[in-house]
């Protein structure tokens, strides 16, 4: 039996958005894509290739087409077999894995039971030190049975097991490329150089090239083991300003552009060629505080920052009022998001007396980390905000790659950051960003450490029950809200912007984009 859960009904991120655009799936199959190509604009070079290496958004949209995971998320977001031909429970702790036969990666290696151990082996490996470690830490061990059998035992019963192999940083890499790279890592190399360089994995499109910086080219796998993509090759080219990427997009240079700002959907949808794609997110936009440093390791100050912080004006001024403000981490599309925790509100005099209390009536001066027009926008409203409290803010922007460097190691006062729960499991959207074991690069980039809320995220992964989860999860998020480590500020829905010839695109809830199935007409 094939376990599958997570069948999800989304809740609308905004209103009466307009989520189905122009997608027709149906028309897509038949249309002559001979000689076709696809343009893709994104806004920053991916950090790396290599799926246990990157868990940035730039990074997993280019390997979602290049790589396959055992199990995967279908576009009406319910898990189903992929190079695993089922996935069961056989015991509290115990995972049985079919791999699926017949299956060959890009470099003409075949796929089995040895090369699934290999991949969870080396995602967990600390030598290798996977910033993706995190999602499978719960695994003791991976035991080979047979040529296209495996086992997965983990420490404790993991009911969310299913989405996290579904997650990005389970996509599987040839055992070829996986050897070299730990014989590069012998030879002084870095881990992952190899494997980014030669990203070898089964999906339906395969590397072809990659010029660092400028755009990364794919070409069909014509002997991918399930429906083959629709277009020939498909090219992500970096584009980090907002304006251009529009303007390749009127000008035909590129078919798709992610992401649109809210503010640019009018210019976008006013012209008869494009449009803006909006699909319900995952995600969450917020304000993220060192609690390492000073002040921000005082609670008070925290909360003094939240109190100060007037989401709804950040909504309008930043996406045009097209997003849902957040009460807490979790985004109402999320398993274990609750409607009922209860959000510091906005209150600048209770702002200022907490600052009072905590030593600092005439407030304090601190920087702010930004990447992108987005993010500095964010940071630009909350400057004004937080001055009529006292507080001081200088505004540093850096390219994402440095952001993510800088944040990861806990060098910064405050940031504006992001993150999509690509699982769809609240386990993925609080455990790396809360728990204290994920300091810095795997999520807890607020480097908070806090034993209950530790204690509370670690007892509902281990429960079986779904009601019991839910009730932990629910506890944690009143927790994380009170501790206040971040500002929760909206849950985005995603915009994408679309030439009217593309059919059959589908972007998930966690941002990824589904380019299987995409077709660009004549």
């Amino acid at each position: 039996m094939f376990i599958t859960f997570l069948s999800i009904g989304l809740v609308a991120c905004a209103g009466d958005s307009d989520t189905d655009g122009n997608e027709d799936t149906d028309s897509a199959e038949n249309t002559d894509t001979a000689d076709h190509s696809l343009t893709v604009d994104l806004a920053s070079d991916p950090v790396s290739l290599d799926p246990h290496a990157a868990n940035d958004g730039n990074s997993l949209y280019v390997m979602n087409a290049m790589y396959d995971t055992l199990v995967q998320l279908n576009t009406d977001l319910e898990i189903e077999p992929g190079l695993a031909e089922s996935l069961e429970q056989i015991e509290d702790t115990v995972w049985e894995a079919k791999v699926r036969e017949g299956v060959t990666f890009h470099d003409g290696s075949e796929l089995n039971a040895e090369v699934v151990k290999a991949n969870l082996d080396r995602v967990r490996d600390p030598e290798v030190g996977s910033s993706l470690a995190f999602l499978f830490d719960m695994i003791e061990s991976v035991e080979v049975i047979d040529e296209y059998t495996v086992h997965i035992t983990t420490a404790y019963p993991f009911s969310a097991l299913p989405s996290h192999l579904a997650h990005p940083g389970g996509h599987i890499i040839s055992l070829e490329a996986i050897e070299a790279d730990y014989e590069a890592m012998e030879n002084g190399e870095q881990p992952f150089t190899y494997v980014n360089e030669n990203p070898t994995g089964t999906g339906y499109f395969k590397y072809e090239e990659r010029e660092n910086g400028e755009y990364i080219t794919l070409v069909k796998n014509e002997d991918y083991w399930g429906e083959e993509a629709k277009v020939d090759s498909v090219t992500f080219k970096v584009v980090p300003e907002d304006m251009t990427r529009i303007a390749e997009l009127e000008t035909n240079e590129a078919d798709i552009i992610y992401p649109v700002n809210a503010n640019d959907i009018e210019r976008v949808d006013s012209n008869e060629e494009t449009y803006v794609k909006q699909s319900d997110s995952a995600s969450l936009s917020y304000i993220g505080m060192n609690t390492q440093v000073e002040p921000f390791n005082d609670e008070r100050v925290r909360r003094a920052v939240s109190y100060a912080i007037n989401q709804q004006e950040i909504i309008e001024g930043v996406t045009d009022g097209v997003a849902l403000e957040a009460i807490g981490p979790l985004a109402p599309t999320v398993f274990g998001y609750s409607d009922d925790v209860e959000p510091i509100g906005y209150d600048p005099e209770e702002a200022k007396r907490l600052l009072e209390e905590a030593g600092y009536p005439d407030g304090f001066s601190a920087s702010i980390l930004t990447h992108d027009r987005t993010t500095s926008d964010t940071a630009e409203i909350a400057q004004q905000q937080l001055a009529e409290v006292g507080i001081e803010l200088e505004i540093e922007t850096m390219e994402t790659g440095a952001y993510l460097e800088v944040t990861g190691n806990g060098e910064m006062d405050m940031f504006v950051g992001s993150w999509g729960t690509v699982t769809l499991d609240a386990d993925y959207g609080l455990y790396p960003m809360f728990h204290s074991e994920n300091a810095g690069a795997p999520g807890n980039r607020s480097f908070l450490a806090d034993d209950e809320i530790d204690a509370l995220l670690e007892d509902a992964r281990k429960a079986t029950d779904e009601e019991e989860r839910l009730q932990l999860y629910e506890e944690a998020q009143q927790l994380i809200v009170d501790k206040a480590p971040i500002v929760p500020l909206y849950h985005s829905v995603l915009l994408a912007g679309l030439r009217e010839d593309v059919e059959g695109f589908f972007q998930y809830p966690s941002s990824f984009p589904f380019l299987r199935d995409v077709t660009v007409g004549e």
